[in-house]
C-alpha cells in the first residue's frame, strides 16, 4: 500500500512538474478566456474630441475608491499629450486634465511628444484595477520625441513618476533622459527605428528575476534593402529592479507577425494564465486594425489565439480602425475599451461589453 501511494504522489509529483515547465497554453484554455472576455455588444463612443483638429488614442482604465478614471493621449497636430477622464459608471465620462503636456524647453528629449500609460496595475482580471504606488510613487511609462508632427523624428520609451495620487490632475515628473532608445548599443534588431507604447506590470514573483517586466512595440529591421519591412512592428521585453534603470530581455520578439503591426500589450491574469491583449493591423490574411489576444504562463512564451478578433470594424464610428485594447471586467460585465476610427480619420474611445448595456449617445463632432 505504501508503495503504491508513493507511486501515485511521483507521478502526480511529475505530473505537476510537467505542467509548470509547460510553455503552450493549450486549445482548450485558450478557448475558456475567449469566453470570459469576449464583448459582443458595442456600446458606443464614450470619449471624444472636443473638435476636429484632436485626435484620442490609447486607453487604460484604473479604480480609485468608487469612481473609475481614464488615461488617453490627445494628438492634436503638435504631438501627443496624456489626459484624465473620469466616470461612476464605465460609460458616462468627464474630461479632468492634463497629466503629462507639452515642454516649453524646445531642446528637451521628449518636448513634443508625451504618450502616458499607467504601470503597476493589479493585474487581476476582475480585479481592484488600481494604480499601485511603488516607493511612494505613481508610475507611468511614456513614448516621447522631440520632433513635432505624428509620431515624427525619433520616438524613445521614458519613464514619469508623482508622489500624489492621479486621480486628479497635474504634471508628472518625469526621468532627464529616455531609459531606451533605438540609439542604444544594445538595441534589438526589431527594434532600431522607433519606439511605441509600452507597458508595465509588477511581477512579485519575479518570474523572469526581476519584479518589473515592460512589453513594448518597436519597428526596425536590419536587413538591407528593409525600406519595405521597417514600418512593422514587434513588441518586445525589459525588466527592471528599480523603475529606474531599465535592460532589455530577450534579442528576439515575444509576439509579431510575419507582416504589419502586432502592439500595444496590456497584461491582465486570469488564474494561472496571463492574457495579453494586444491590437494587429495589416496583416496577411487580415484587413484593417483589431484586436486580439495571447496568453502565457511565464510571461515569456505566449500562445497566440487563432480564433475571432476580439474587437473589429463592425460600426460607421469605428470602419476605418477598431483597435489598442483596455479590458475591465466590474460586477459580472466585461468592458472592452478601444479606439475607433471612422472613415474621416476622426479618433476616439468606445466601448464593447458582455451584456447588452444599450447605446451610447456620444459621437464625433459633425
Amino acid at each position: 500500500m505504501k508503495k503504491s501511494i508513493g507511486v501515485i504522489l511521483l507521478l502526480v509529483g511529475m505530473l505537476s512538474a510537467r505542467a509548470q515547465t509547460n510553455t503552450t497554453v493549450p486549445d482548450s484554455a485558450m478557448q475558456r478566456i475567449y469566453d470570459q472576455v469576449k464583448t459582443p455588444y458595442k456600446y458606443g463612443l464614450v470619449v471624444v474630441p472636443a473638435d476636429n483638429g484632436k485626435k484620442l488614442d490609447c486607453p487604460t482604465v484604473f479604480r480609485k475608491g468608487k469612481n473609475w478614471f481614464m488615461t488617453y493621449v490627445i494628438f492634436d497636430g503638435r504631438g501627443y499629450e496624456t489626459w484624465l477622464s473620469e466616470s461612476k459608471d464605465l460609460l458616462h465620462w468627464t474630461t479632468k486634465g492634463r497629466l503629462m503636456s507639452f515642454s516649453g524647453d524646445s531642446t528637451l528629449w521628449d518636448a513634443n511628444q508625451k504618450a502616458g500609460y499607467i504601470a503597476l496595475q493589479d493585474l487581476q482580471f476582475g480585479g481592484s484595477y488600481q494604480w499601485q504606488p511603488y516607493n511612494k510613487k505613481y508610475w507611468m511609462s511614456y513614448f516621447g520625441g522631440r520632433e513635432t508632427g505624428y509620431e515624427a523624428g525619433l520616438l524613445s520609451l521614458g519613464m514619469a513618476y508623482s508622489p500624489k495620487a492621479p486621480s486628479t490632475p497635474h504634471e508628472f515628473q518625469r526621468q532627464a533622459q529616455p531609459i531606451l532608445t533605438s540609439k542604444d548599443s544594445d538595441v534589438r534588431w526589431w527594434e532600431n527605428k522607433k519606439q511605441f507604447k509600452s507597458s508595465v506590470i509588477w511581477d512579485k514573483q519575479k518570474i523572469t528575476g526581476h519584479p518589473f517586466v515592460m512589453y513594448y512595440n518597436a519597428n526596425g529591421d536590419s536587413a538591407k534593402d528593409n525600406k519595405k519591412t521597417r514600418w512593422f512592428e514587434r513588441i518586445g521585453m525589459a525588466v527592471s529592479d528599480d523603475m529606474v534603470h531599465w535592460k532589455r530581455y530577450l534579442d528576439e520578439p515575444v509576439m509579431h507577425h510575419p507582416v504589419g503591426i502586432t502592439g500595444d500589450a496590456v497584461i491582465q491574469q486570469i488564474g494561472n494564465v496571463y492574457v495579453m491583449f494586444y491590437f494587429g493591423a495589416f496583416w496577411q490574411d487580415r484587413k484593417g486594425a483589431f484586436n486580439r489576444f495571447a496568453c502565457s504562463y511565464d510571461l515569456v512564451h505566449w500562445t497566440d489565439w487563432q480564433g475571432a478578433n476580439l474587437i473589429e470594424s463592425s460600426t460607421p464610428y469605428d470602419e476605418r480602425f477598431a483597435h489598442k485594447s483596455f479590458v475591465v471586467k466590474y460586477n459580472g460585465v466585461v468592458y472592452h475599451f478601444y479606439c475607433g476610427v471612422n472613415n474621416k480619420d476622426q479618433r476616439g474611445i468606445a466601448v464593447a461589453t458582455s451584456k447588452d448595456l444599450g447605446k451610447s449617445e456620444v459621437e464625433f463632432v459633425k
